[in-house]
């Protein structure tokens, strides 16, 4: 078909009738979601052709009656009907008028297979049964240990009561931070996860997590910290950047092994014509991250699935939410970020940043 799209090539299904309610247009992909053949469908009335049904089990077109209808209807908006035989189609129509409030020329009905809102609607009922599962351990503790502090305060020692009470702030550091995630996962998935740059000194940041895990218990020799000076200067979140950091170094710590390697180099970050791009497949200067560690590594048929949610790399605790939250972050930062194999067999994370002056201080 030339100076158009063709019918067929369209994703989702179409059926379009005339003026006088018969089918004259029903796609291939209508017949993939309906199991109904064009040939079946076509010249016969749109209530004949497309037998539907609402959840109630009312006939569709009868109840909706596009052609006897008011006449400044323009359309149904999407819902759920069913097929014959009870499969499930998400269903939209438009009215088409060839002058406002007169008789129709066509009805236009799209139809889309129910599989993705599906997957998504499973994707959201993980998620909150994950969430119910990780709130309920801290929780518990924590009504626990303050249910019996005020029924029986006097009959503890200090230290019994100091005790109870650092696990009772721990399990509320672990609320706090589910919370957090849930929060960060609904930004990012709408779009909405907001970037707040500043001068950021990602070396230092480094450092100051090294740092805090060495005071923490960890051997200072389990930790090797390359920086390739001069960095160009980087423009980012540092509360993010602490975010993206945490999360690598958590992951190679608790679940990798041997020496955990972090390096800190210059790097071209590709924009293939991004915003910004003088033209497609140009080179901007960035900063990269290389975080890898000496454990079993991710096995391969992993890889393609590390920033996906609940992805646990063992079962030693986690929500699985942090890698997906971390490719968020960098990807909202104009960055990417890959996992691989190290040298050490270990895995190896690499996020790259964009640099320089953000466009409202240039």
């Amino acid at each position: 078909m030339t100076g158009g799209v063709d019918p067929d090539d369209l994703p989702d299904g179409l059926v379009v009738a005339d003026e006088r309610g018969r089918v004259v247009r029903f796609n291939a992909a209508a017949t993939r979601i309906t199991g109904l053949s064009a040939e079946t469908a076509l010249g016969r009335p749109l209530d004949q052709a497309l037998p539907l049904e609402d959840l109630k089990g009312r006939r569709w077109w009868a109840l909706t009656d596009p052609y006897g209808g008011l006449a400044i209807r323009t359309g149904q908006p999407e819902r759920n009907l069913l097929l014959p035989g009870g499969a499930e189609v998400l269903v939209s129509a438009r009215y088409v008028r060839a002058r406002p409030i007169g008789p129709l020329s066509r009805v236009v009905i799209c139809l889309r297979g129910t599989e993705a809102r599906r997957r998504t609607e499973l994707s959201h009922a993980e998620l909150i049964a994950t969430v119910a599962h990780e709130l309920r351990s801290p929780l518990t503790s924590v009504k626990g240990f303050t249910a019996t502090l005020l029924a029986k305060w006097e009959r503890f020692t200090d230290d019994q009561k100091r005790l109870m009470l650092e696990t009772v702030d721990a399990d509320a550091d672990r609320v706090t931070r589910l919370i957090a995630e849930l929060l960060d996962i609904s930004r990012i998935d709408s779009g909405r996860l907001e970037v707040r740059r500043q001068p950021v000194d990602i070396a230092a940041a480094v450092g100051r997590h090294v740092q805090a895990y060495t005071a923490a218990g960890q051997p200072p020799d389990r930790f090797l910290v390359r920086i390739q000076q001069p960095l160009p200067d980087l423009w980012a979140d540092p509360d993010k950047i602490d975010q993206i950091l945490g999360n690598l170094l958590e992951n190679a710590v608790r679940h990798g092994g041997g020496t955990v390697t972090i390096e800190v180099a210059p790097a071209e970050l590709r924009t293939g014509g991004a915003e910004g791009a003088e033209h497609p497949g140009a080179t901007q200067k960035g900063t990269a991250v290389t975080v890898c560690d000496e454990g079993p590594g991710i096995p391969e048929e992993s890889m393609n699935r590390v920033f996906t949610r609940f992805w646990r790399g063992s079962k030693r605790g986690g929500t699985g939410l942090g890698l997906y939250i971390v490719k968020g972050i960098v990807e909202a930062h104009g960055g990417t970020i890959t996992v691989g194999r190290g040298p050490g067999g270990g895995a190896e994370f690499r996020f790259v940043l964009p640099v320089g002056t953000p466009a409202f201080l240039a």
